[in-house]
């Protein structure tokens, strides 16, 4: 496995935008972009197909602040996706509490979970799961179009951004089914990328990929990190994405320690 380079400059240069949002619900508080990560006791079982109880996390707790990376390692099962699958609102918690800024994820019903998501989430998975009947462009358009963005604008951004993790035109236009696994795998970081959030979850990002591309696709989301003021938290078995993270946590026995 190659070594990763430290990121010098932002891979996908978008301006975020500068206002706050704040929503009728007190219980939200205010978002900004520069808002922290707080993770307190958190807990989350599962039965077995034979009705036993599996303790994936048992207490885990952890802060970060806008502007890092930080890695989450640990064993295949040891629960680093379902830590991805709490922090963004897309599984409810047994117990413990995750805030973001002010924003309660363990408290918010699904229309505030859901808002939550759209804007200020951003998800890369290691299967990218995009929609192989439409184009490139199409694909990162897409959360764009959710929020109402006007089709044009978000196809003027999708290809904009297309263009800046290096592919052309020509891949923006071509259907996703016809594109390469690494190329695939930068539609679906520029697609997580194109809301601008302020947090980005990734679920071994560059699992399926070759050393390379996998080094390239690491660079783009730890970039967009420390340049956009936005927190990446990134679940990973590779050794040199964790290097080039601000920290490292290991997940173990349900719970996170420092490395």
């Amino acid at each position: 496995m190659s070594k990763v380079q430290s990121p010098k400059s932002a891979t996908c240069d978008t301006q975020l935008p500068g206002e706050s949002v704040r929503h009728k619900s007190a219980d939200l508080g205010l978002w900004t972009l520069d808002f922290g990560l707080s993770v307190t006791d958190l807990r989350k079982s599962f039965s077995s197909r034979e009705g036993e109880r599996i303790d994936v996390l048992r207490g885990a707790s952890f802060s970060a602040s806008a502007g890092e990376a930080v890695a989450i390692m640990g064993a295949s099962g040891a629960g680093k996706s379902t830590l991805l699958h709490l922090l963004g609102g897309l599984e409810a918690t047994d117990h413990g509490n995750i805030l973001a800024g002010q924003f309660a994820i363990d408290r918010a019903n699904p229309t505030e979970l859901a808002r939550f998501r759209n804007e200020r989430v951003g998800f890369v998975f290691q299967f990218h799961h995009l929609l192989p009947d439409l184009t490139a462009a199409e694909n990162v358009c897409l959360p764009l179009r959710i929020t109402r963005v006007s089709h044009r604008e978000a196809m003027r951004r999708a290809i904009q951004l297309l263009d800046e993790v290096g592919l052309d035109r020509r891949v923006a236009d071509s259907l996703v089914g016809h594109l390469s696994g690494g190329e695939q795998q930068r539609v679906a970081v520029c697609r997580a990328l194109i809301t601008r959030p302020a947090l980005v979850l990734a679920d071994e990002p560059t699992g399926n990929l070759d050393t390379t591309t996998g080094d390239e696709i690491a660079r783009s989301i730890v970039s967009y990190a420390r340049n956009r003021r936005a927190l990446v938290i990134i679940a990973t078995h590779n050794l040199a994405l964790a290097e080039i993270c601000d920290r490292t946590l290991i997940l173990s026995n349900g719970r996170l320690r420092q490395t």
